[in-house]
């Protein structure tokens, strides 16, 4: 197996570990804006197109049967889950670049070998 192979397995594993921790995340965050609204699900909200009569408070599962409506809520859903995931995984990204201008700032410049051997050369020769 070549290192690549393996190095994408791991990052296999590492992805569907870390969007388990995105989804409670984002599950507790919407609870949170959920709490903030007063509205305990967002998937529920929607309203009728016109012409179809459904009452005030009716789940969406009922209103659906009703005729058509429009469900903003799973929109606003959706929406609400990619800006946090989005964020969150700029947090990280913005984490491994700081690394790796950290480990980049730390390594210290070493010539290639030629380069080496060439300023010896020079060396010699201006001291003649």
């Amino acid at each position: 197996m070549k290192g690549n192979v393996v190095d994408l397995a791991i990052g296999v594993i590492i992805g569907a570990a870390f969007g388990k921790v995105v989804d409670a995340v984002v599950a507790n965050i919407m609870s949170l804006i959920a709490g903030i609204f007063g509205t305990p699900d967002f998937s529920n909200l929607y309203f009728p197109m016109p012409g179809v009569k459904v009452a005030a408070g009716v789940p969406l599962v009922e209103a659906k049967k009703a005729g058509a409506i429009f469900e903003y809520g799973t929109t606003l859903t959706a929406v609400v889950n990619f800006l946090i995931i989005a964020f969150v995984l700029f947090m990280v990204v913005k984490a491994l670049n700081k690394t790796k201008k950290a480990e980049a700032a730390a390594a210290p410049v070493t010539p290639p070998a030629q380069e080496v051997l060439l300023t010896q050369i020079r060396d010699l020769l201006a001291k003649k």
